[in-house]
């Protein structure tokens, strides 16, 4: 399956302002990149990448003053088969546990499971452990939270979601990363594009959060907003949570004045000329994302 991804991100800004921008794929994207795909800028000031700790490739670079537009154009080339849902896999015992996953059982910024303990255990205490837990967390999850842009907020943390029944899809997944870890199940946060792909046309796109968890010697796709396997998730980002992986951190202010996001699947006999051609341009423009404001979600500003 071929799909075409990408986003164009235009601010405005009083003075030249540094940043990162995590917006690249993943050094663990298990697909077939076809054409290239890194961060572009309209900026003087060219742009420098780096990987991080968690494999997150990070792009650096100086907006200018005035008006900046950052955009990346890509096609990549992917299974079709939906998310693998992991239902023998077991738990694991903590000692069991490959010391690289240890970090993904503590509370962090925004997923504060110390303070979900009892809530966790109360509630999924009963449930097997392994798969069935994790299955039993994210229907509750999908369930207990109402999905909506008017819900976010840059300092939501988990047990905020828990207690306001709603949020955005990084809510969705904060809540079910706090649960597993309150449960000593390894979980982290992850980002990236998923299309309406084998599901009804939303009518525009927009980056997706989810989480991951670990389970049976490997870590595994979990989806608590859809709480079904979908299908074309290019993973972009991987973090304790969101605070690891904002799109934007900024050292200064800015006005985000446009912001938009494509993840289309392509004819199975679209030729190379033909994926040639339509990487020369940008897509045009779908309708904007529901209460689009100058807040972008998942961005930290350091001023």
């Amino acid at each position: 399956m071929l799909i075409r991804f990408g986003f164009e991100i235009i601010v405005d800004c009083p003075a030249p302002v540094p940043m990162l921008l995590a917006l690249s794929t993943h050094t663990e994207f298990n697909g077939r990149l076809i054409g290239a795909d890194y961060v572009r800028t309209t900026a003087m000031t060219p742009i420098s990448i780096y990987v991080d700790r968690y494999g997150n490739r990070i792009s650096r670079a100086v907006a200018d003053q005035g008006r900046t537009t950052f955009w990346s154009d890509c096609v990549a080339e992917v299974s079709g088969a939906p998310d693998i849902w992991p239902t023998f896999a077991l738990q694991h015992r903590i000692e069991d546990l490959p010391s690289d996953t240890l970090e993904f059982l503590g509370a962090s910024r925004y997923c504060d499971s110390d303070s979900l303990g009892n809530f966790a255990w109360a509630n999924f205490g009963n449930t097997p452990e392994g798969w069935p837990r994790v299955q039993a967390i994210s229907t509750f999850v999908h369930n207990h939270v109402t999905f909506g842009y008017k819900f976010g907020r840059p300092d939501k943390t988990a047990r905020d979601v828990l207690e306001e029944k709603s949020g955005v899809c990084r809510d969705f997944a904060h809540l079910g990363v706090s649960l597993c870890r309150a449960m000593n199940i390894p979980a982290r946060y992850a980002s990236g594009y998923l299309g309406d792909i084998g599901v009804p046309d939303s009518g525009f796109d927009d980056f997706c959060a989810w989480f991951e968890v670990f389970l049976g010697g490997s870590w595994h796709t979990i989806d608590a907003r859809y709480n079904v396997p979908r299908i074309g998730r290019i993973l972009m980002v991987r973090g304790a949570d969101a605070s690891d992986v904002a799109m934007i951190t900024s050292f200064g202010s800015y006005q985000l004045s446009s912001f938009r996001v494509w993840t289309t699947k392509l004819d199975d006999g679209t030729s190379v000329q033909d994926l040639n051609a339509m990487l020369e341009t940008l897509p045009p423009p779908r309708p904007g994302r529901p209460d689009f404001g100058q807040a972008l979600p998942g961005a930290v500003h350091l001023n």
